[in-house]
């Protein structure tokens, strides 16, 4: 497919899920033996090993995803704040690549609640809109509906994801092929149904996942709702992996698929209220470590690649798969630069933003996890603080599942200064201002 300057440019097709622990993949855990379509993608493309979002909540991730920025300097720093429709996004620049631009499924980035999303606030998909703002507000597990690209109600009966495929389905078969796509596909699934206070998988999911294996940074608590809500979640994953399975199978019918670069990764995880009392917004693991896969181009080969990358390294891979203009305000790295193995500088460490639950910031390395929080900032109220708290400090080598905080242990008074050093390069980066940073030990704070 060629572009306007006679270029061989490829589609490209983003399938996000939401709420989506990493393990829920074979190819990540061989515990997992319903995902094959997802594992052939990781065959035959790139898996990466270890990575993260940059915000575990699902507003200011897809606010990251569409800018390239974090979340703060957007200033969508937690949800039910709209993108500003100043922000300059990738479907922008996709589009005056010659691209197609469309967009199907979860927005959360206008504020618009159960009510359309207008083109102004649709972050430059303009080609093809199939959305709602919040589309478990619009939707549960068995019914409902998104809005077109007219703002008129598109009511489906069927579980919401393979209901949702049929779409991306119908618009990859009925669209014009004078030029690429990138087309965005939101789920909502895994993510638990708000209205119910439950995951919602398809019909018949607790009876066949009910003797799965549990992760045992789940198990290794008393607490929480995984006992109950797990096999429902799994579920859910499942039929995802089948619906990725029917589109490869379209694009291979329309003759497109060795011309689509495909992404498979999500918003977050979930710890099934394990740390705190809902499924995210931590700044452990099981809240912030994703699956990424990509297939296409250059990621290829059933490559695995062991660095540590972030959510945030995606809107500029996307932006050089289908060469169009990277600006120089972006956050994040080309994942082409790890593909051929000759980076020798890749940064060793992910930089996390938290908001909602906290005002809190992490780092995460390959054997530490340090985290910070302010004690007096609202987490929803303030995106910012000038003084934090150290809060946790975890050995991922000899703690992977995180159960043993070692933020007021005397013995790594050398590791916190050298992580909180290392915290604060990482903040600075992103637009923010050098903080007090407190012990652990600390009580009191100045106000």
């Amino acid at each position: 497919m060629d572009d306007i300057k006679g270029q061989i440019v490829k589609n490209i097709l983003f399938l996000f899920s939401d709420q989506q622990r990493w393990d829920t993949l074979g190819c990540y855990n061989p515990a997992v033996d319903f995902t094959p379509n997802i594992d052939k993608l990781a065959q035959e493309g790139v898996k990466f090993e270890n990575a993260f979002t940059c915000q575990p909540v699902c507003g200011p991730a897809r606010a990251c995803l569409q800018t390239g920025l974090f979340a703060t300097q957007i200033g969508c720093y937690r949800n039910d704040i709209p993108l500003p429709k100043s922000a300059a996004t990738i479907a922008q620049r996709f589009s005056q690549k010659g691209y197609d631009t469309a967009y199907a499924g979860k927005w959360h980035l206008a504020s618009t609640g159960t009510k359309p999303v207008p083109p102004e606030d649709r972050g430059g998909y303009k080609d093809f809109w199939l959305a709602a703002d919040v589309l478990e507000f619009t939707s549960d597990g068995y019914g409902g509906h998104m809005f077109d690209g007219d703002g008129k109600k598109v009511y489906f009966d069927g579980f919401r994801a393979d209901c949702q495929t049929d779409f991306v389905i119908d618009y990859l078969k009925k669209r014009e092929k004078d030029k690429p796509f990138f087309m965005f596909v939101s789920y909502l699934e895994p993510h638990h149904q708000n209205n119910a206070g439950h995951y919602q998988g398809p019909h018949g999911s607790k009876e066949r996942f009910k003797n799965y294996e549990i992760p045992k940074d789940l198990t290794s608590f008393s607490g929480g709702d995984w006992r109950e809500e797990y096999p429902d979640y799994l579920g859910c994953c499942a039929n995802l992996d089948e619906n990725l399975g029917r589109i490869v199978e379209a694009l291979r019918e329309l003759g497109e698929y060795e011309n689509t670069i495909i992404v498979y990764t999500s918003d977050h995880g979930s710890h099934f209220k394990t740390r705190n009392r809902e499924y995210k917004r931590s700044c452990h693991d099981s809240s912030i470590r994703v699956p990424l896969i990509i297939k296409g181009e250059s990621f290829k080969g059933g490559k695995v690649v062991e660095e540590l990358v972030s959510l945030i390294d995606l809107p500029v891979t996307l932006l050089k798969c289908g060469g169009a203009e990277i600006p120089r305000e972006i956050q994040g790295r080309p994942l082409q630069d790890l593909i051929s193995g000759e980076c020798k500088d890749w940064r060793d460490e992910v930089f996390v933003q938290i908001s909602e639950s906290q005002v809190g910031r992490a780092i995460r390395t390959k054997k530490w996890k340090y985290s910070i929080s302010a004690p007096l900032r609202s987490g929803w109220f303030h995106s910012n603080a000038k003084v934090y708290r150290e809060e946790f400090l975890y050995d991922l080598e000899g703690d992977p599942h995180e159960r043993n905080n070692l933020i007021n242990h005397r013995d790594y008074e050398e590791t916190r200064q050298l992580l909180r050093e290392r915290l604060v390069e990482n903040m600075v980066r992103a637009g923010e201002k050098a903080p007090v940073i407190f012990s652990g030990r600390w009580h009191k704070f100045p106000a």
